[in-house]
């Protein structure tokens, strides 16, 4: 954890982290100014999930091609380029379409596709084993800390200076991260993988690998699940819950975002704390807490006292961090170097394919039933996901690849 290159991935990757927050908070802004949309408004996260997916869908071709730093690179520096070109729009008003501005949205959530299951499969890849529980967390404190801050900042941001301003801004990160990434320096060899047959069979490969380890199939069962049933957790579900269920003004709705990213960070810094204990009890961890988030979910969406769904919320932060932890260690104990992002990207794409098409459903419940029921199906999802793990609880194990570290 003490090595350079570890320092320019995370230092690197926050940076880019950080101008994502920014670019969207500020093209929001600019569109509500010019719009006054909802539906406009939220064509910008469907669009940008859309895009990810798209990306997810083809990475295997990729990632068979390329070595993960060179995509890692190329990604961000591309990113910028197209930042740059949205901002020269932006600020001389070249044009004011719709279109134009979310197909910008689509691209960089494209380009980032492929990016973040590089990035997470580099990890490993740049610290010993036995530091990877503690590298995780790590990873996890920051990305939760830039989430928690990045929003509000990205608000205040907007609010003293302007959306084009802040799309500014982004593009000065996007280029310190691209600086930083270029000086990566992956151990691994990269072995290109010569094109067999047809490239539909590429395509297929990550689903193939994840399909045929029991591991990683069940890891992945209980992704469909998560993916599915924290969709509860988007803003246009919460604001409701927030105004028609605890009664309180839109503030509340930032008060329970920041009482989750807080205790995200909370057990990324327990974790860190106790990582021996953690890492010999990986399968209790992912099985217990999976049942606690289940439970917190449903007693969230029961209450009606304000102060009492923070507590929850927190605990809920706490209880999906560490869980994530240990998911995310299995995989990288367990995978090879080559079938590890292939396996991420896997998870990228099935992730932002349920979270958008589950985001209009649980929207249409919302508006057709009592807001509580959603979050009620979602407690009930996430139970059948902590049964599904205790009972097939002998898949969960280490199974050392002879490529890792």
């Amino acid at each position: 954890m003490k090595s350079q290159t570890f320092r320019f991935l995370w230092i690197g990757q926050s940076m880019a982290n950080l101008g994502d927050i920014f670019y969207i908070v500020g093209l929001i802004s600019i569109l509500y100014a010019s719009t006054e949309s909802p539906f406009v408004l939220a064509l910008v996260p469907f669009f940008s999930m859309f895009g990810r997916f798209s990306s997810g869908m083809i990475s295997p071709l990729l990632l068979n091609r390329y070595p993960l730093k060179t995509l890692l690179v190329y990604s961000q520096v591309s990113k910028t380029l197209l930042l740059c070109l949205l901002a020269l729009i932006l600020v001389l008003h070249i044009t004011s379409s719709i279109f134009v501005i979310i197909s910008f949205v689509f691209m960089i959530a494209f380009l980032d596709g492929w990016a973040a299951p590089a990035s997470q499969a580099m990890l490993p890849r740049l610290v010993p084993k036995n530091e990877l529980v503690k590298a995780n967390s790590f990873f996890s404190i920051i990305y939760e800390t830039v989430n928690l801050g990045g929003w509000a900042i990205g608000g205040l941001l907007v609010a003293f200076l302007s959306g084009q301003n802040v799309v500014l801004i982004t593009v000065v990160l996007y280029l310190v991260a691209s600086l930083l990434m270029t000086k990566i320096v992956d151990p691994t060899e990269f072995r290109r993988k010569a094109s067999e047959g047809r490239k539909s069979g590429e395509l297929k490969e990550g689903w193939q690998i994840v399909w045929s380890n029991p591991l990683y199939k069940s890891l992945y069962v209980l992704t469909v699940f998560e993916a599915i049933a924290n969709v509860v957790w988007i803003a246009s579900i919460l604001y409701v819950f927030v105004t028609e269920v605890l009664g309180e003004t839109e503030a509340w709705w930032g008060y329970i975002n920041t009482s989750f990213f807080i205790g995200m960070v909370v057990g990324g810094i327990i974790c860190s704390r106790f990582t021996l204990v953690f890492e010999k009890n990986l399968k209790f961890v992912l099985i217990t807490f999976s049942f606690g988030i289940s439970i917190l979910t449903l007693l969230f969406g029961l209450t009606t006292i304000a102060w009492l769904s923070l507590i929850f919320m927190g605990l809920n932060g706490v209880f999906q961090q560490l869980k994530a932890i240990a998911a995310n260690t299995f995989l990288q104990k367990s995978a090879s170097p080559e079938e590890l992002p292939k396996i991420y990207a896997v998870e990228s794409a099935l992730v932002s394919l349920l979270f958008a098409v589950s985001s209009l459903l649980f929207g249409a419940l919302a508006e057709i039933w009592d807001v509580r029921i959603t979050f009620v199906i979602s407690a009930i999802l996430l139970g059948a996901a902590a049964i599904y793990a205790a009972i097939q609880h002998r898949r969960f194990y280490v199974k050392e690849s002879s490529n890792n570290q």
